[in-house]
């Protein structure tokens, strides 16, 4: 395996580097304080390519790998974690459609979605099955010949209320993961409505809520594949997720690796600055290994699922519980560095943390990834 990017990876960073330090970092304290959901920023995305990430280029996306995704995401992560988090979940939603749907279903919502001109959330999680998502109890029932009637809800949905397009798991069948099929529901729709918006912790640039249906009618022909195959295409998508947010949490805690560097070289204490303290220095050290150790798991991760190894579930799962709990800890010793002015928001530290504390939890808990990756243990022994 090579470690050196390639020179378009190498030029795709620099493009993104560019790009969150321009748009995102200067905004990221307003839009975290007063909740503001970026669309236009999203639009500035996908106008460099970056709505359709892996979306095949004969359908109008850029057809780069999930490589140069984690690359993506790392760097937008440097300027802003939640609107970088959010474009990952937009993505999944774009590649679902590209992979699984019908040429017809394709050019029909393709060139919307690439552009960002509609933007979409991903619906798996309800109320009572979180990291069971096999046990979803949101159902669609035939309603004559053309349309589904969708009736249950889901939670803690991304963009609920301000995107336009949902991808939502629901039940046409039997109980367990082979009754479940994926449908498209447009903003608009007869009988869909959403909840109140959450108030969080973190990822306030975009807004959480429940997605609830209420005989929502939803058209056969916006189903995804054949009925019974959204747990699979669920589970393929979780794969990809789970590197993207683990790259996610990569690019907040180099952030907070560069500012806390910064900061102690400034910051006086016993007449001498605090990075000549050899505590220091090995905090600082210690940081910079777990960093490059979570990079290069979660590059391992996305060079596996772009080759389609046999462990790519695995290592996703294994990149994402590593790289999320470790990055947590990183931007919490950077605050800790920083002393009191730490734990003010005008340094941007606390916003991070909390930002980067809902990735332990989502796409499957670390708990969930350390039981998939036993299980694939276990099953090899």
């Amino acid at each position: 395996m090579d470690f050196a990017l390639t020179e378009d990876q190498a030029q795709v960073r620099e493009m993104v580097s560019g790009f969150a330090a321009e748009r995102l970092a200067p905004n990221s304290r307003d839009w975290d304080e007063t909740e503001h959901f970026p669309t236009e920023v999203f639009r500035e995305l996908a106008e460099l390519g970056l709505g359709s990430i892996y979306v095949d280029p004969e359908h109008g996306g850029s057809g780069m790998g999930r490589l140069e995704a984690a690359i993506v995401f790392e760097e937008l992560s440097k300027g802003d974690v939640s609107t970088a988090a959010y474009l990952s979940i937009h993505n999944m939603v774009c590649w679902m459609v590209d992979r699984f749907a019908t040429d017809e279903m394709r050019a029909k919502w393709l060139p919307s979605l690439c552009s960002m001109e509609r933007i979409s959330s991903y619906c798996l999680t309800e109320p009572g099955s979180g990291s069971d998502a096999a046990a979803l109890k949101t159902r669609a029932e035939a309603d004559g010949n053309s349309h589904y009637k969708l009736n249950g809800a889901k939670a803690f949905i991304s963009g609920a209320g301000v995107s336009d397009v949902y991808c939502v798991m629901v039940r046409t069948g039997e109980d367990g993961p082979r009754g479940v099929s994926t449908v498209l529901v447009e903003k608009g729709s007869e009988g869909l409505s959403f909840g109140a918006v959450e108030k969080k912790m973190g990822w306030n640039s975009q807004p959480t809520a429940q997605v609830l249906f209420d005989d929502c009618r939803v058209p056969v022909a916006n189903r995804i594949g054949e009925e019974g195959d959204g747990f699979k295409f669920a589970m393929a998508g979780l794969d990809g997720g789970r590197i993207n947010i683990a790259a996610c949490s990569l690019g907040g805690a180099a952030w907070a690796l560069e500012t806390a560097t910064a900061y102690v070289q400034e910051r006086q204490a016993f007449g001498k600055p605090l990075a000549a303290q050899q505590a220091v220095q090995f905090k600082l050290a210690d940081m910079a290994t777990k960093l490059e150790a979570a990079r290069l798991m979660v590059y391992r991760a996305a060079y596996a699922l772009d080759n389609k190894a046999p462990d790519a579930g695995m290592r996703s799962a294994m990149a994402k519980q590593f790289a999320t709990d470790v990055c947590f800890e990183i931007v919490d010793e950077a605050l800790q560095l920083h002393g009191g002015y730490g734990y003010i928001r005008d340094y941007g530290l606390e916003q991070r943390l909390r930002d980067l504390r809902v990735h332990r939890i989502l796409e499957g808990a670390n708990e969930i990834m350390r039981l998939i990756i036993s299980r694939k243990l276990l099953e090899a022994a």
